[in-house]
């Protein structure tokens, strides 16, 4: 089960994101997001906001490198749970991330700096919402937001080519014994992948 392999990891600079992502991965962060943010609320602990907004941040920089959550999510909960590898387009995960970022720091600042600690959970309410139907039913809103920006041409084309038909890509990477993340597949590994 690969996320970033180290062949990948090496064609790519340091502060990028990958491309594909592992759904699986993209999922149980968003499960920890809506863990947070409802420990937020529930335990009246508006500290904990500095650290979801500084998740959204590093995972929109560097991908999970210098995310504390995606590296849990990576090295500990997806191989002990043994979710499946199921590469998507990374570049609209980047794009709902960031819109994480705006929330988050929206958030801190009703509460830090107006002093709106209603406004504020309110906020991360909607943020719970959204992270809460890419956790459990893989419904990413700031994905839709992507590609209706992208059908505007408001997102050019060329930042997700793919995007459009990633199921294209993993066939034709597949046919070069490659997968989506141009890796070379394994027998198990490609057929893991690439099932629905």
């Amino acid at each position: 089960m690969t996320t970033v392999t180290s062949t990948q990891a090496a064609k790519q600079p340091f502060f990028s994101f990958p491309n594909p992502i592992n759904e699986s991965v993209a999922r149980s962060v968003a499960a920890g997001v809506v863990i947070m943010a409802a420990a937020t609320i529930a335990f009246d602990f508006p500290w904990l906001m500095f650290l979801i907004a500084y998740g959204f941040i590093a995972r929109v920089a560097a991908g999970p490198r210098l995310s504390p959550l995606a590296q849990f999510v990576v090295r500990v909960a997806v191989p002990a749970l043994k979710l499946p590898y199921k590469p998507i387009a990374g570049p609209p995960k980047r794009f709902a991330a960031a819109i994480g970022v705006t929330f988050s720091l929206t958030a801190i600042v009703l509460h830090f700096g107006f002093g709106l600690t209603g406004a504020s959970y309110g906020v991360l309410g909607a943020l719970i919402f959204a992270a809460g139907l890419e956790a459990a039913f893989g419904y990413c809103l700031g994905c839709k937001v992507f590609s209706i920006l992208m059908r505007f041409g408001l997102i050019p084309e060329s930042v997700c080519e793919d995007c459009a038909n990633f199921e294209a890509r993993m066939q034709r990477m597949a046919a070069q014994g490659l997968l989506p993340d141009g890796n070379p597949c394994t027998p198990p590994v490609a057929s893991a992948g690439l099932k629905r």
